[in-house]
């Protein structure tokens, strides 16, 4: 027997079949969870469904799926994105076949809705022309980071990557430089030249940005700070460095 679920963007579907034809039918969808035992026929047909189509799948247990919802999940719930993703390749391509400088921010495994929803609205204040996140470990696209961003999420192209590593690498060969947003740089984000086709990386609250995304990164940018407390929120950062990328391309 089927179940109900929801279409609307944003909204929870859960039990095998409508999330299998959720996928199968196109629509965008944020992550899948499902049981962490669960080991059957029907399972093992969406894991198979959600890798073709690259739908984030995360195991977990069923006391988890249980506080969701109470209803009938067979073991499988899973999210509508409350937006439609958007292809790096195309949002690369039309920038330079529009003669613009590509201004493309990454993301490294920002899980807070509310950090989220914040850069978003700045990304898109400052021109920036996608956002990057990882298909897995990134902050869940629904209506709280849509409000959050203040509608901006309507209107900036969020692509999903499987590998940010290997993300940043095509984007490299694509002539941008990528410039890592860190504590760890050994450059003031001021002397840096951010006037050419551009990547920031953004790193994660807990425990900023990756290494091997660092290691590939073209030159560390370091936000100067001269107060006790020797951190900033992610979403604060991101917008200073993108208003001194603005600074340097229309001073």
């Amino acid at each position: 027997m089927k179940h109900q679920a929801s279409s609307k963007k944003g909204e929870l579907i859960y039990g095998v079949q409508p999330v299998l034809e959720a996928i199968e039918a196109g629509k965008e969808l944020d992550k899948i969870m499902i049981q962490r035992d669960s080991k059957n026929e029907q399972t093992a047909k969406l894991l198979s469904t959600a890798a073709q189509y690259k739908v984030p799948v995360v195991k977990v247990p069923q006391e988890k799926l249980n506080k969701i919802t109470r209803k009938n999940h067979q073991g499988v719930v899973a999210y509508l994105s409350a937006i439609s993703y958007a292809s790096l390749d195309n949002v690369v391509s039309e920038c330079f076949n529009q003669g613009k400088t590509p201004l493309i921010l990454v993301l490294d495994r920002v899980t807070d809705v509310r950090n989220f929803g914040a850069i978003a609205r700045t990304a898109e204040c400052m021109g920036v022309d996608a956002i990057v996140v990882p298909a897995r470990g990134a902050a869940q696209i629904g209506s709280d980071a849509l409000k959050t961003s203040a509608g901006a999420l309507n209107y900036i192209p969020v692509c999903r990557e499987q590998s940010l590593l290997q993300t940043v690498k095509y984007l490299k060969n694509s002539g941008l430089e990528v410039a890592a947003c860190t504590e760890k740089g050994s450059d003031k984000v001021f002397h840096q030249d951010f006037r050419g086709p551009l990547a920031i990386v953004m790193g994660s609250e807990e425990d900023g940005i990756s290494d091997d995304l660092i290691k590939v990164a073209d030159f560390l940018a370091e936000i100067p700070m001269y107060g006790k407390i020797n951190s900033l929120n992610v979403s604060v950062a991101t917008s200073m460095i993108l208003y001194e990328v603005n600074r340097q391309r229309h001073a």
